[in-house]
């Protein structure tokens, strides 16, 4: 037998063991690191769980999300999951439904998400806007910018809920989106 094959699988297989090891713990540790614990995770999760309009929180990390620092999942009794996404004052930047029930509206078999060939596939910016809504964004998009609303709609993206379109005395155009509380997410000019 070939002693020297027999040294190198001596110390091969328990180097391999180690690496292996270190690798699992790495990934636990940093997995672990960004979990939000103690008296700030219930802070944290009531704030998330209010803006999901209930349920309860999954879990609770630290986010490394360009202007995010956490973000929540949020599990509704029905077994849809919300994940909210707050900033370090806990206001609202983002909320993702993730609703993993079959949606297959395009009548191809398949929940693929992208139901294109569906005309009525019930996006939040389809609906109509109450008369409330439509005064309370419009007031919202004005302090944001001196000028005329053009257009009022409800949005479907994440995180804003309104999307107002302002143009000003001197002709420029700006979008405005809007926060379900009438916070102004972003704001635009149009070229």
């Amino acid at each position: 037998m070939n002693t020297e094959i027999f040294r190198r699988k001596r110390f091969l297989v328990p180097a391999i063991g180690t690496v292996a090891a270190l690798a699992i713990g790495t990934t636990a540790w940093s997995a672990s690191a960004n979990n939000v614990t103690g008296t700030e995770r219930d802070r944290i999760a009531e704030a998330a769980i209010k803006i999901a309009g209930g349920g309860t929180a999954e879990d609770v990390e630290h986010s490394d999300d360009f202007g995010e620092a956490y973000e929540v999942d949020v599990r509704h009794k029905d077994g849809t999951e919300i994940e909210v996404s707050l900033d370090k004052n806990l206001k609202e930047v983002r909320t993702e439904v993730d609703d993993e029930r079959d949606n297959d509206d395009d009548g191809d078999g398949i929940d693929n998400g992208d139901d294109r060939d569906n005309d009525d596939n019930g996006d939040a910016d389809d609906r109509a806007l109450s008369a409330s809504e439509k005064s309370s964004a419009e007031k919202a998009a004005l302090k944001a910018v001196d000028g005329t609303v053009t257009d009022v709609e409800a949005s479907d993206d994440p995180g804003t809920a309104y999307e107002v379109e302002v143009r000003t005395d001197k002709g420029v155009e700006w979008d405005i989106d809007l926060d379900r509380n009438f916070a102004v997410v972003s704001k635009t000019k149009d070229n």
